[in-house]
């Protein structure tokens, strides 16, 4: 592809785990055909002396490119070497915290990829104090920020206390005298992490808007469909 390799190959994966090859580093120790392995190796075609799979996942982290993908489905192994940087902020981090293990660095490459963390990995970057946020949107600590020069993206990201929004929205509904959805939409829009997809915030703002109705603070004079929204007298 234009921008990363993709390689297939049937048969199951011998070791087992990727985590497992990366972490030990050691050889295999059990080939479908050991004749040939050796044979391609003393050709120089393949690595087998061991580190092979653990040297890609460095060469990536050195070129601040996505960690390798495997897709280890029933009876194929596939693997995706990405040959772009895919987000900024991970780059970033990685230029400036080279103390970082290999193994945290697959786990931030999960964060990036908005994939799926174990409970040992998302507590295992919070005591670092790596990422904050709730799953699965997380996003990078504050001191991680701070030391790589994203603030600004860390602040996007946060979201402010609950009670800013619901008096922002009263101080507007109180200008206006009537706001409807489409206005309040508008008017938080902007202010909602970034990290939230256009449906969490319609949510977000919806749930906003329900609570201030259950506490009495505004009430609907129109419609569900076409709400215009008041503060209670």
């Amino acid at each position: 592809m234009d921008d990363q390799l993709i390689f297939t190959n049937l048969g199951s994966f011998i070791p087992g785990s990727v985590e497992k090859v990366v972490k030990e580093d050691a050889p295999e120790e059990h080939y479908r055909n050991r004749f040939l392995a050796s044979a391609m190796f003393n050709l120089k075609m393949v690595d087998t002396a061991g580190g092979g799979i653990k040297k890609i996942f460095n060469f990536q982290r050195e070129r601040f490119f996505p960690m390798p993908d495997y897709d280890l489905s029933p009876g194929k192994v596939k693997v995706t070497i990405s040959g772009k940087v895919l987000d900024m902020d991970y780059a970033r981090l990685l230029a400036k915290n080279r103390d970082l293990t290999l193994e945290e660095i697959i786990i931030l490459d999960k964060v990036q990829k908005k994939q799926v963390l174990t409970d040992f990995e998302e507590k295992h970057l919070r005591i670092k104090k790596l990422i904050e946020g709730r799953k699965p949107n997380y996003y990078i600590g504050i001191k991680v920020a701070q030391n790589t020069g994203q603030k600004a993206t860390y602040s996007k990201n946060k979201a402010f206390d609950k009670s800013y929004y619901l008096d922002f929205v009263e101080k507007a509904i109180k200008d206006h005298s009537i706001l409807e959805r489409s206005d309040i939409d508008e008017l938080l829009w902007n202010k909602l992490p970034d990290w939230m997809d256009d449906k969490q915030k319609k949510n977000k703002i919806g749930n906003l808007l329900t609570e201030m109705r259950v506490k009495n603070r505004i009430y609907n004079s129109g419609t569900f469909s076409k709400s215009k929204w008041s503060l209670k007298k």
